[in-house]
């Protein structure tokens, strides 16, 4: 829920719904509890703890994570990085056409489209969701590690295979 809503229902300025939530992150955000208070953008979202997933999702019989593909996540990391692009420029960045993998990822609600450049064909604009923030427990688009950080952290592949993504909230 936008926090600047949440602010004219209750009557008060939006920085003081901020510290408010940063008050219930700090009651709910803790390892035994069920439920964790994320913040969006400038939204709040009540999410299940990472911890329970797996559980709640037995009770509620949803489907399994959703993997990416590594072609996904390059895709993924050339939008995020540098929206809003066209899907030429991540063809272009990735050499390979990407349009399948585009299409996928707007249909998991990862990507959307974000209007039409003004050039000849008017291209599609593509940039990334709040269920991508979701996904990858970002606050905002400002939390990626800068490219930079990319050779300082280097970890080993995980054995198990693809990233298994939550779609679900």
């Amino acid at each position: 829920m936008s926090l600047d809503r949440i602010a004219q229902v209750l009557g008060m300025r939006t920085y003081a719904i901020e510290e408010a939530v940063g008050e219930l992150q700090k009651k709910y955000n803790t390892p035994e509890s069920g439920i964790h208070l994320l913040f969006l953008g400038d939204s709040a979202q009540f999410t299940t703890n990472p911890a329970f997933v797996e559980p709640v999702r037995g009770v509620l019989d949803l489907k399994r994570n959703t993997p990416l593909s590594q072609a996904a996540m390059e895709v993924l990391a050339v939008v995020a990085y540098n929206q809003p692009v066209t899907k030429a420029f991540v063809e272009q960045v990735r050499g390979v056409d990407c349009s399948g993998v585009v299409g996928s990822l707007v249909q998991k609600g990862l990507l959307e489209e974000r209007g039409r450049l003004e050039l000849p064909g008017r291209p599609l604009l593509y940039g990334t969701t709040d269920t991508f923030l979701r996904c990858f427990q970002l606050s905002s688009i400002e939390d990626l590690p800068s490219p930079g950080q990319e050779g300082e952290e280097e970890e080993e592949p995980d054995p198990a295979g693809p990233v298994q993504l939550s779609l679900e909230g």
